[in-house]
């Protein structure tokens, strides 16, 4: 199959240059130019501006046909579909040669009828071909097959009028909007004659009066290399347009990343003319800290002191420590003493999306620091530009550190700028970065210990109005592992709960609550616990309390609570005197006895058969306590003193057995001297138990007065 393409050429405009690009060369070509008689000496200049190469095959013609008007008919074909093509070529001649007969007229229809409609149109409507009923069906169909579907349905009504005469019809008026300029004098449809002649004299006077309003019509085949040339065409010009666009899009990125790189380096510059302000006396529980950062200060503000003796102040001053412990306040705070500017950025402020803007900005930050000089770089998260380097990672990946290192080195310390920086994972930051000469300083920022958080809190509490009955004291014992900052949310949650609730202080209930929903999460007011599990658990935390309460080692008891918080359904919290760097074996035998407790009286109380998945954390505890004890701690006899990995696959099978058997015997004797507590102790852990049931929580001097038999509150 073939595809037909309709062109227009007209006739005062006709050159060589445009035939040859309507009819490329193929194996075959043939023209034939049907003509009135009339104008039959006006074509014969018509043909000599067709190609030499059609003139040469002698495959064009001139012919004449009565009634008809100027029709170019071009046909060409590939080899490959020769035979098909001279079938069509045959048939179309002969339609040509007897215009007047209708079955000539049929088979050449017939023939187009599946590929070619508009063709079967063209010529129906405008060769002036004899026509019969079964060309007006083939009309009809390829009318409808072209979409022209109202048009078709008139043609089909024509024909299902049998001997009608269509002139005088009411559908005369219908036909000539179909057919412009129809014919005066109609024929029948049955006579063989189309009443759809319409006379094109008025259009087509001759060749040389051809215009855009009397074009002559030119089917033509496009060949295969045309197509790839037109596609090809299409997309070289796609590819131009977008390559223009991504120039464009990245010109007027650069000059967006320009602009924000202008705005960076004025905020760092605007940054460092306003001085913090946070002092050495708003930072609580790093003694120590403040200690090793106060020589920083005293070189800013006398730096002779330190130069007229030839000593030297590190470049560089890392602050190492957990998050929210300072490492900010403090930098602040030396900048502040000092009475110089500070120059303040995040780690992951350095690089974007463009390669060599981070290296960029550590160019700028120390420039920026050197004119205002004495000053401080504070760079915080150092760990986002300055983790080990890999080998393997691209160059751009590593400009960042190393311009870093570069400036570290760039300067001498007479100039007044001292760089500081922080991180919580100083195990990822390159040797190179921490070497004598860059960051050689490391100041370590702990957790606060008890003292330290009573600081804290103290500081803390002096900004809102609290109850006079409160005890910071206990607070402090109560939040082991709490940063300033966890303590800092702590006394504003309490605020923010006294608040809600319209009080005039906030009480020691504020602080209980917030604590126990910082440590547990928030109390599961809506779930549902049956009486049955209320119960189990009442015994199951009353059975801590009591061990605890009666095991020597243990540390003080400090609240009991059924509440469901989180995913536990109560939980009993014990608080140490003082913070402990070390523990004795008496104390890790404690916890475990503890731990076991509650085990142990659901056992008594409800039979072994009837425990609960409750103990699931607390035999976990309570093996790895003792496993520390017989592989690291060296507190098993048959063991002995010494220290096993973590991993006991790697011990050999009779160590791996020695081991597993002396963590069993820990936590069997655990459970035997909780089971002695509880047997022994029996009621005070029913009224325990009837207690944590009646009123959920209970305070350590509750739950001794109910050990005692003392009434609390409504208790009888």
């Amino acid at each position: 199959m073939y595809k037909f393409y309709k062109k227009k050429y007209y006739g005062n405009k006709t050159e060589k240059s445009h035939f040859e690009q309507a009819f490329p060369r193929y194996n075959k070509l043939k023209i034939s130019i049907f003509v009135p008689s009339e104008s039959y000496s006006t074509l014969q200049a018509f043909t000599k501006k067709l190609p030499e190469s059609c003139l040469s095959r002698n495959t064009c013609s001139l012919k004449t046909c009565s009634n008809l008007y100027p029709t170019l008919h071009v046909k060409y074909y590939r080899s490959s579909s020769q035979s098909h093509n001279r079938y069509l070529a045959d048939l179309e001649e002969k339609a040509n040669t007897y215009i007047d007969d209708p079955k000539q007229q049929y088979a050449f229809y017939k023939a187009l009828s599946n590929t070619y409609p508009e063709f079967i149109i063209s010529h129906y409507e405008y060769s002036g071909a004899a026509r019969n009923k079964d060309c007006d069906l083939m009309y009809a169909k390829a009318l409808e097959n072209t979409g022209q579907l109202e048009k078709a349905l008139i043609v089909r009504r024509y024909i299902n009028t049998d001997s009608q005469d269509i002139s005088s019809s009411n559908t005369t008026e219908n036909s000539n909007n179909i057919f412009p300029n129809t014919q005066e004098k109609s024929k029948n449809i049955s006579n063989k004659q189309s009443s759809f002649n319409p006379p094109y004299k008025s259009m087509f006077q001759s060749f040389s009066e051809n215009s855009k309003k009397n074009p002559i019509y030119v089917i033509t085949e496009e060949s295969r290399q045309a197509k790839i040339f037109k596609w090809a065409r299409f997309l070289l010009s796609f590819t131009f347009v977008g390559y223009i666009f991504l120039l464009l899009s990245s010109i007027f990125a650069e000059s967006a990343g320009v602009l924000r790189s202008i705005t960076k380096s004025q905020d760092i510059e605007a940054s460092g003319d306003n001085l913090p302000d946070v002092k050495f006396n708003d930072i609580c529980g790093v003694d120590e800290a403040k200690e090793e950062l106060q020589e920083v200060v005293d070189f800013l503000k006398n730096p002779q002191k330190f130069t007229a003796l030839g000593g030297k102040l590190p470049k560089g001053v890392l602050l190492i420590g957990p998050p929210g412990t300072g490492k900010t306040m403090l930098a602040k705070a030396v900048a502040k003493e000092a009475g110089v500017s500070f120059f303040f950025m995040g780690g992951s402020e350095f690089d974007e999306m463009y390669v060599g803007i981070g290296a960029k900005r550590v160019r700028e930050l120390f420039n920026i620091a050197k004119e205002k000089s004495p000053s401080i770089v504070f760079i915080d998260e150092l760990d986002a530009i300055g983790s080990k380097r890999n080998p393997k990672d691209s160059a751009y990946i590593k400009q960042t550190l190393n311009q870093l290192l570069v400036e570290l080195d760039g300067f001498s310390s007479k100039e007044g700028v001292v760089i500081m920086a922080a991180t919580n994972f100083p195990e990822s930051l390159d040797p190179a970065l921490t070497r004598p000469g860059r960051f050689d300083k490391h100041v370590v920022v702990p957790l606060p210990d008890v003292r330290g958080r009573l600081s804290i809190l103290k500081h803390h509490t002096k900004k809102i109005k609290i109850a006079q009955d409160i005890d910071l004291t206990i607070l402090a014992r109560g939040t082991p592992g709490f940063s300033g900052a966890d303590l800092q949310n702590l006394v504003n949650q309490a605020a923010i709960r006294s608040g809600k609730s319209n009080s005039t202080s906030v009480s020691m209930k504020d602080f209980e609550w917030a604590r126990d929903k910082i440590l547990m999460g928030t109390e599961r007011k809506s779930a549902f616990i049956t009486e049955e599990s209320k119960r189990n658990t009442a015994y199951h935390e009353g059975g801590h309390a009591l061990v605890a309460l009666y095991t020597p080692g243990a540390m003080k008891l400090h609240k009991a609570t059924i509440i469901p918080r989180g995913n536990s359904l109560g939980m009993v919290m014990q608080l140490p005197d003082m913070d402990k760097d070390s523990e004795s074996k008496k104390e890790f035998l404690a916890k475990i006895d503890v731990a076991m407790g509650g085990r142990v009286a659901e056992e008594l109380t409800l039979g072994k058969e009837n425990i609960t998945s409750g103990s699931l954390n607390d035999i976990q505890n309570a093996t790895a306590i003792a496993k520390a004890m017989v592989t690291q701690y060296g507190m098993s006899d048959k063991v002995g003193p010494v220290a096993y990995d973590q991993d006991l696959s790697r011990l050999s099978s009779s160590t791996k057995a020695l081991v597993e058997s002396e963590i069993k015997t820990l936590l069997e004797e655990a459970q035997a001297r909780a089971t002695n507590i509880l047997r022994t102790h029996k009621k005070e852990l029913d009224r325990l138990a009837k207690a944590l049931i009646e009123f959920e929580t209970l305070t350590s001097e509750e739950i001794e007065k109910v050990v005692r038999g003392e009434k609390i509150d409504h208790l009888e």
